[in-house]
């Protein structure tokens, strides 16, 4: 007797099939074929990032931060990281040196040890909390395991402050100053321990403008800013150089911005402003691969860039613009999609975006932890933006280049002096599913031979936590360290060959740019 195909699973079947095709790309031999047309302008660089742009966070949260249902935390938080985790100190490293911004909206409610004898105890659930969380305490050990493992890993470091001690809070607004005095110790503490891994002390996150749950007036903050700026001073009086004083962490919002930037200004207290943008909007939202991979979405975020550079410009401040968190998609990312080859694509292009318009520093949320870490919360072993973040720190100067780019809009081209090398690095994004583009760079220097990085899904899989490097998976190697990341050596007269939803990274030694000489 034959089968009967039960024809009410056919809607399902094709729903399937379509997430299968919309998650997979073609293989070369049935993908079409484009040409484009690449212009660098080499005389003048256009901008220019730190020498270290690259940035990550370590946050805050216990493993009973819950979004959506899902607990993605496990035990990432700067209270309980397994600081001796080779693969993390690996990690860590293989930057030499990577900035660690330590924060989060906890940092806010922090106590900080003063002596060993007095209590201190973790975050606990307190859903009448202003953050769902009672007050927890970093104790003196805590930050003595900290430093360590931040000098043996040669960590950068930018430490958030807990800016709501001493406050009044009168519904949303916050009123009073801050009480500075337990920041103090811990800062005093630090310095005398002679803990020099302190890259900065950043006042606060996410309380400007309108700010998350609870907001302090420009005016205000701007008071605080300079009542660190004066510890920072004195505490390191006989240093040369001193940590940088950094706040706010908030969300961009020009009229606060403006009045906080004006009135620290006359008093050179503020060194970096920082600000936070999450771009794809919420973690549960069902469109996040869409968004990523529409070029019309992606350039939204450049006229944030944009508009914070302007403001610099136009208030003549000495203070540079940090990216102080970013995580693609807020309240902890989405699992398979900010941790898995697909993020790549946002993450890069808004590194590239954001280094076109003087962002200095761009700090990825997170190192680990959530769904949009770096490393795996669980195992730490890296996930695809680990890679690509790598790539970029070794590969991508500080100088920015003009580029001009004729061909598909599915193309996100961008180009930067070469790091530690002549010549320059181009960073092409393929953001089409079915569609190989030949790049022909104009110049007579294009023509020499090339060093050229392909990253691409394994097995296409846009979903995917394992990247191939020109071919090959990026893997731990057997004593868990990051693997070699070895370039294909490409006859500069022919062609870049980006495939279809694919990453390359393309040094080019004998491009005759005289901004980069």
């Amino acid at each position: 007797m034959a089968s009967t195909f039960p024809w009410w699973l056919a809607p399902c079947l094709m729903a399937l099939l379509f997430v299968l095709c919309a998650s997979s790309t073609p293989t070369n031999e049935t993908a079409k074929l484009t040409q484009g047309r690449l212009v660098v302008h080499g005389n003048a660089a256009i901008a220019s990032t730190d020498e270290n742009f690259i940035c990550a966070t370590i946050d805050w949260w216990p493993s009973e931060k819950c979004d959506y249902g899902s607990c993605s935390w496990g035990e990432a938080s700067i209270l309980n990281l397994q600081l001796s985790n080779p693969i993390l100190l690996n990690a860590v490293k293989a930057f030499s040196p990577l900035k660690l911004r330590l924060g989060g909206s906890l940092d806010d409610m922090v106590i900080y040890q003063e002596n060993p004898s007095q209590p201190c105890g973790p975050f606990v659930v307190n859903t009448s909390a202003l953050f769902g969380f009672s007050n927890g305490c970093l104790s003196l050990a805590r930050w003595d395991e900290l430093n360590k493992f931040f000098t043996e890993s040669g960590a950068a470091v930018v430490f958030g402050l807990n800016a709501l001690n001493g406050r009044v809070t009168l519904r949303w607004f916050l009123r009073g100053p801050w009480n500075y005095h337990n920041a103090e110790s811990l800062i005093r503490y630090t310095a005398n321990k002679g803990y020099n891994n302190i890259y900065g002390w950043e006042l606060g996150n996410e309380l400007s403008g309108k700010g998350y749950r609870a907001r302090v007036h420009a005016s205000q903050y701007a008071k605080d800013v300079i009542t660190l700026k004066s510890l920072v001073k004195r505490i390191y009086e006989a240093q040369q150089k001193k940590p940088l004083v950094i706040a706010p962490g908030g969300n961009y919002e020009e009229k606060w911005f403006r009045e906080f930037i004006d009135k620290t200004k006359p008093s050179s207290s503020l060194d970096v402003i920082t600000h936070h943008i999450y771009s794809l909007g919420a973690g549960n939202d069902e469109h996040l691969v869409a968004k990523i991979l529409d070029p019309s979405y992606l350039d939204v975020v450049g006229s944030l860039f944009s508009n914070m550079n302007r403001l610099i410009k136009s208030t003549n401040t000495s203070a540079t613009a940090w990216i102080g968190e970013a995580g693609g998609a807020y309240n902890s990312g989405h699992n398979l999609v900010t941790n898995s080859f697909v993020s790549s694509f946002w993450y890069l292009d808004q590194l590239a975006l954001s280094a076109k318009y003087n962002t200095k520093s761009f700090c990825r949320q997170s190192l680990v932890g959530g769904n949009y870490g770096l490393l795996d919360t669980t195992t730490f072993r890296p996930n695809p933006d680990y890679y690509s973040a790598l790539l970029w720190h070794r590969l991508m100067g500080p100088k920015v280049l003009s580029t001009n780019f004729q061909g598909s809009k599915k193309i996100r081209a961008y180009a930067h002096c070469a790091k530690d090398f002549h010549g320059i690095t181009l960073l092409l994004l393929n953001l089409n599913q079915m569609t190989t583009t030949q790049v022909q760079v104009s110049s007579k220097g294009a023509n020499y031979q090339r060093e050229e990085y392909h990253l691409t899904a394994e097995y296409g899989n846009l979903h995917t936590q394992t990247v191939l490097l020109n071919g090959n998976a990026l893997l731990l190697d057997s004593l868990n360290g990051i693997p070699m990341m070895e370039p294909t050596k490409v006859d500069g007269s022919q062609p870049i060959e980006v495939a279809p939803l694919s990453i390359v990274f393309v040094r080019m030694p004998d491009f005759p740019a005289r901004a980069c000489l």
